[in-house]
């Protein structure tokens, strides 16, 4: 189900591209403040809770998620270079699960392993803390990654149409609405964050919910994509 060669190609796609200089600065920016924070407010926690939270969770890991995956498929699909791949005798499933793979791997990269410096940084007396938060970016930024390829697949608008997405769903929704809990990634990853690091980040969500939640996301978007690319045109007219 993995191809080396379409993983290379796509490491290619997004470090060859302005995105993976993005995907360089926004970890040093949530370092860089969380740093500051500590300067400031110390391990108080509630400090470090909505630093993590609404930064790390809420603004890192969904924007590294969408510049990694938007950078693997839609501009082969721009360029019309998808057709190369989509002639070859391989499974469309071969080539979303390795795309998939490297966005996951950005996401661990520069998504989760800056969250847990972040975190160590903001408490070093509790490394629960961290690791919570750290567990959290990962699922959530792999859910993100199958649901901004999907929309690399619809749409030659997925990089505007997720960034719309995230600041009015996941963001001024989220924030007003009780509800959108049951349907943010950004709230499901909470609550496996909450489950490690013993916090109270979203009431009422839990935890059986929000962990088969991301599994369904990333498994049906995956499969979807795939289903969408066997049925891409390569008359060039998608």
């Amino acid at each position: 189900m993995i191809s080396r060669t379409i993983v290379r190609l796509g490491v290619r796609s997004i470090f060859g591209r302005w995105r993976g200089a993005l995907l360089f600065v926004l970890p040093v920016v949530l370092i860089g403040l969380s740093i500051l924070v500590r300067a400031l407010v110390g391990h108080e926690e509630m400090g470090a809770r909505h630093a993590m939270y609404g930064l790390g969770l809420t603004v890192v890991v969904p924007l590294v998620a969408l510049l990694a995956t938007s950078g693997l498929l839609a501009p082969e699909i721009d360029d019309g270079s998808i057709a190369y791949l989509l002639a070859k005798p391989i499974s469309r499933y071969t080539i979303v699960v390795s795309k998939l793979l490297v966005a996951a791997a950005c996401a661990l990269v520069f998504a989760a392993l800056p969250v847990l410096v972040a975190g160590l940084i903001l408490r070093t007396d509790a490394p629960s803390f961290a690791v919570g938060f750290a567990v959290g970016a990962l699922a959530g930024g792999v859910a993100y990654c199958a649901l901004f390829a999907l929309l690399s697949v619809m749409t030659r608008h997925a990089v505007v149409i997720g960034l719309i997405y995230l600041l009015v769903w996941e963001g001024l929704l989220g924030g007003l609405l009780d509800g959108v809990r049951w349907l943010s990634v950004t709230r499901w990853s909470a609550a496996v964050v909450q489950e490690i690091a013993d916090l109270s980040l979203v009431d009422g969500l839990p935890l059986g919910y929000a962990v088969p939640a991301l599994t369904v996301l990333i498994v049906a978007g995956a499969w979807q994509t795939g289903r969408r690319l066997r049925a891409f045109n390569l008359t060039g007219d998608e």
